[in-house]
Order: structure tokens, then C-alpha cells, then sequence
């Protein structure tokens, strides 16, 4: 955990983690490379977007870093699902229930911080 005091800070990291550790185990295990990598890029770029907001030289740029998180966080969502459809993950796994909570979660708390961020603008 990175800090107890921000929440998605927090929440993204720990996304980032299981996703490095997912794509590891589809490239050993299920030899998926293609997909995965894709997975791999937007899973982890969310925690990016979100650090780099919170040293924002503006509102605006904060705004937009977390909306570039918000996007990340919707493909995310999308390669998820994409491998369930195409049977590299099975959605009756917990891990994978969780995995799909957890990045709906992420696009609720993002969707927020931007909405609130644009209305306070």
C-alpha cells in the first residue's frame, strides 16, 4: 500500500500488481501474449495517471490526468473482459470476480474525482 490517506492512489497500485501478476501467469500458463500485453499496458498505466495527477500543475492538468486514468481504466475493463469471452480467463474464478469488482470500483472513484474536479472548476 502506498498511502492510507488516498484511497485510489491506493486502489490503482494495488490493480497494477494482480494485473502484472495476471499477465505473468497467461503468458506462462495459457501462453497468451497478444491480449495480455494490452491488459498489461492500460491495468498499469491507471496508477500512473492517477500519481501524476496528484502533481498536477494545474486543476485542468489534474483533470486530465485523471481522465486519461479513466479511459485506462475502461480498456482495462475491456481487455477483461475479452479474455473471458475468448475463454483465457473463466468468470466463475474468484480471482476473477474480484478482478472485474475491483476495476469497477476504480472507474466509480475516478468518474467521481473528475465530475466533482470539473464542477469545482
Amino acid at each position: 500500500m502506498m498511502s492510507s490517506e488516498n484511497i485510489i492512489l491506493d486502489k490503482s497500485f494495488d490493480f497494477a500488481i494482480r494485473i502484472v501478476k495476471l499477465y505473468k501467469y497467461l503468458c506462462e500458463e495459457k501462453k497468451e501474449y497478444t491480449l495480455s500485453k494490452q491488459l498489461l499496458r492500460s491495468g498499469t498505466s491507471i496508477g500512473v495517471n492517477v500519481h501524476e495527477a496528484q502533481a498536477g500543475q494545474s486543476r485542468n492538468d489534474f483533470i486530465s490526468k485523471m481522465s486519461i486514468a479513466s479511459k485506462e481504466a475502461r480498456e482495462a475493463k475491456y481487455w477483461i473482459n475479452l479474455l473471458i469471452e475468448t475463454d483465457y480467463l473463466n468468470n466463475n474464478e474468484q480471482y476473477v470476480v474480484t478482478l472485474l469488482g475491483d476495476i469497477n470500483e476504480i472507474i466509480k472513484i475516478i468518474t467521481s474525482i473528475v465530475k466533482s474536479s470539473r464542477e469545482n472548476n
